[in-house]
């Protein structure tokens, strides 16, 4: 696939870093956080649309409202099985794109779970002013209970009970190491600047992270020659960082991904980083720097443990489809005799449909609850 120039301004921040980095090279992760986070031009920062008809890709949120409605059943079941309804609940959304995921859940949880809904704060860490602004305008009719955050504000709050924080589709966002297995060695990728031709391309040096090194040999799969695999060790930290903020709650974390013996099997051998552009999906993310999705499936297994070791009860991995089932999705089918495909009701049960189906996003997606009971469950 022939290379292209992308965005001038995140093209101007890697060469930059490349100029002034040690041999003049990167790692591939730092190539990623800069093509994904540039303060002002980073594929998450710019004011692109980027989910839906006319963005890059599709969330679950974006098909329909059933998924943020499901979500807000189980954050309600879950209450419910408190000694007593608290006094106050912090719902916590960690990017939280264009707002719909908000704006399903806090429609759903006024109009079914009003005793919920009149306890309930909502915040957004979100560090993106364009879609800060998305959010606020979409969620204006929720505007007393809604908050908007950046991190580092929120983890410097005192932590608080019945804390439920929502991930839909960020795992798999974090910048990643690119690791190939050759010689009985691993090797990290790392990203240069070639003035010739002219692009960016990959080369690869001995792994000298000690922290990576063991992650790698905690991994029970046998790697094969000159595969390559991705190493989020962000995911860790981040559960850490939670733990610290939550005394009870939950960490409902949808994604895509897999346990680490599928994710590391012989058929991954070129690993599961992707990109996505207008629609169009493929593996090359030197393409379009700042102007495409880059991303790498999420380490399930990985996540789990690091959640355990920071404090959280694990509940079971699970599809998206086996979840929404779970929370009562098949009750919002309806029976109806309407012949307009555009009505309401017909829209609705095709999306349900379209989420239930055995297909990629299905089965693909997983859904992680990590949970803290506390003091007063």
């Amino acid at each position: 696939m022939e290379q292209r120039i992308g965005n001038v301004g995140v093209v101007s921040a890697l060469k930059e870093a490349i100029k002034t980095a040690a041999n003049q090279r990167i790692p591939f992760q730092t190539y990623m956080e800069i093509c994904l986070y540039q303060e002002t031009y980073g594929y998450y920062r710019n004011d692109q649309i980027k989910i839906g008809k006319q963005g890059d890709f599709y969330t679950s949120s974006s098909i329909g409202t059933v998924m943020g409605e499901m979500v807000a059943s189980y954050i309600s079941k879950d209450l419910q099985q408190s000694i007593r309804m608290p006094a106050s609940i912090q719902l916590v959304e960690w990017g939280g794109g264009n707002g719909r995921m908000a704006l399903q859940i806090l429609d759903e949880l006024k109009s079914s779970f009003p005793n919920v809904y009149a306890r309930t704060s909502y915040a957004i860490i979100e560090s993106s002013p364009y879609h800060r602004q998305l959010q606020r305008d979409r969620l204006v009719e929720h505007a007393a209970l809604t908050r908007f955050v950046d991190e580092t504000e929120w983890l410097k709050e005192m932590p608080e009970e019945h804390v439920y924080v929502i991930a839909n589709e960020l795992l798999d966002a974090f910048p990643v190491q690119r690791v190939r297995y050759l010689d009985d060695h691993y090797q990290e990728s790392y990203v240069t600047w070639q003035d010739q031709l002219p692009h960016f391309i990959e080369v690869w040096f001995p792994v000298e992270s000690q922290r990576t090194l063991d992650y790698l040999s905690s991994i029970e799969v046998q790697w094969r020659e000159g595969q390559i695999g991705e190493v989020n060790l962000g995911a860790w930290d981040w559960y850490a960082r939670l733990s610290g903020r939550m005394r009870s709650g939950a960490v409902i974390a949808i994604d895509y991904g897999d346990i680490e013996s599928e994710l590391f099997a012989p058929h991954r051998h070129q690993g599961t980083l992707m990109c996505y552009r207008k629609h169009e999906a493929h593996d090359n993310p030197f393409l379009f720097p700042g102007e495409q999705d880059i991303t790498a499936h999420v380490n399930f297994s990985y996540c789990q443990r690091a959640a355990m070791a920071s404090g959280f009860d694990v509940c079971p991995l699970v599809t998206q489809r086996q979840f929404l089932v779970d929370q009562g999705i098949l009750e919002k089918l309806q029976n109806h005799a309407d012949p307009n495909p555009f009505s309401e009701v017909s829209k609705r049960n095709r999306s349900i449909r379209q989420l239930l189906l055995s297909d990629g996003m299905s089965e693909l997606f997983k859904v992680c609850i990590t949970t803290k009971k506390g003091e007063l469950a």
